[in-house]
């Protein structure tokens, strides 16, 4: 029987590769702006927010798929994508981490930093 522990470590050691394959995505996209928040506290539908900026639609979509396109080659569990023809918010979920694909005045608009981001709040 596993214990708790080594569940644990298990699923730190999934989220880590998750983030890194994520992250590196969006930086071979070009992204702006990549904010990744811990959110395993506050939430239990994922670990991580990861949050960035486009410049434009065709930009955010073209992040969005290289986002699911990474995550499907290195066999990352996706849930699902929202918005790949919005011009202000794509969502990509890949269960350990959700990426959130924002053009700049939605980031401003809705937030998310100051949303879900708790350590903002002991500053």
């Amino acid at each position: 029987m596993q214990n708790n522990t080594t569940t644990q470590n298990k699923s730190k050691i999934a989220s880590e590769n998750t983030l890194n394959v994520l992250i590196n995505a969006l930086e071979d996209a070009k992204a702006l702006k990549i904010k990744v928040l811990d959110v395993t506290h506050l939430t239990a539908i994922t670990d991580a927010m990861i949050i960035c900026t486009g410049t434009s639609s065709r930009h955010m979509r073209h992040i969005a798929e290289t986002a699911l396109k990474a995550a499907s080659e290195a066999g990352l569990n996706l849930i699902s994508s929202e918005g790949l023809d919005s011009q202000d918010w794509i969502i990509v979920d890949a269960a350990d981490a959700i990426v959130h694909v924002m053009s700049e005045q939605a980031r401003e608009f809705y937030n998310l930093e100051g949303l879900w981001d708790m350590s903002a709040l002991a500053e």
